[in-house]
């Protein structure tokens, strides 16, 4: 058996398509254009990239994208005066600030501060909560969101069926397993405390890893005919690797995410997407009487 690709890297191009035309039709009808804010504390190389990576994307589908560095010993005063000032912005629209934050400013700060209108990367609580509710009114976090869209656009459907979540995290793996219930799966959390792990896995018809722990899921963890998606992001001898071991599951499963070029360009997509509601969210909110 060899698995077919789940093509991110396709699919997020035909969506930045589709973007790019939401956008053309949003500023026809309110005469600007949607804007994220992208706050950095301090100068890491990885985080810089990837800072450039959103501006260079947002741009390409005529979105705005504003870069906020601030030094590494920037204060919480620091940064709760930046979050607010954007908070107030009406022009800027999406906010992220880029994690983790230095040893001194807690994460809570960002959480505490943000507007949960603005907060495109579903971290603030009430997104969070809006999210555990089914309400139509939350922001999700744009790495699982890009998950869930995957599945949606390859017709994969995830009602009566058993998936495992390999992973909890606040970001991916929480999100992910409270998405893939609302679409009436059966989840199975499993976490560094879970034993027998393959035990679990071998049981999913949809196995979902996000550990942070290179080919942690071997070929042999996977159930025959499985849909596997793989949001680990490592880098072992300069080059990147998943979470599964993508070889492996070639051949024993159905359906796989590759690392690169599966789940990772899908995060981009999805946060222009957040940013695109909530843009068309505070423009009607602005003309609401």
């Amino acid at each position: 058996m060899t698995a077919q690709i789940l093509d991110g890297r396709a699919l997020a191009k035909t969506m930045r398509g589709e973007i790019a035309q939401e956008v053309e039709r949003f500023h026809g009808e309110h005469g600007w254009v949607p804007g994220i804010a992208v706050v950095q504390v301090g100068e890491d190389p990885a985080s810089s990239w990837y800072v450039k990576q959103i501006a260079r994307s947002f741009g390409a589908v005529g979105m705005r994208c504003t870069q906020h560095t601030l030094p590494a010993d920037a204060s919480a005063d620091d940064l709760a005066a930046l979050l607010r000032t954007l908070n107030a912005d009406p022009r800027t629209n999406g906010v992220i600030v880029q994690m983790p934050l230095p040893d001194h400013l807690p994460s809570t700060l960002v959480t505490d501060l943000l507007d949960p209108a603005k907060d495109v990367d579903g971290i603030h609580p009430l997104n969070a909560g809006r999210l555990m509710q089914q309400s139509g009114e939350a922001l999700v976090p744009a790495t699982p969101a890009g998950g869930m869209e995957i599945l949606a656009r390859y017709g994969i459907a995830l009602r009566g069926r058993h998936a495992v979540m390999v992973g909890r995290s606040n970001i991916v793996g929480r999100p992910m397993a409270l998405l893939m219930l609302h679409q009436h799966a059966t989840v199975t959390i499993c976490h560094s405390r879970t034993p027998d792990l393959g035990a679990m896995t071998r049981q999913a018809d949809i196995l979902v890893a996000a550990v942070g722990r290179p080919k942690i899921i071997t070929g042999d963890m996977i159930r025959p005919g499985a849909v596997v998606i793989d949001f680990g992001v490592n880098v072992v001898e300069g080059a990147l690797a998943g979470d599964v071991d993508t070889e492996a599951a070639m051949e024993v499963a159905g359906y796989v995410t590759p690392v690169p070029g599966g789940t990772g360009p899908m995060t981009n997509v999805m946060l222009m997407e957040n940013t695109l509601t909530a843009a068309k969210r505070q423009a009607t909110q602005a003309h609401t009487p």
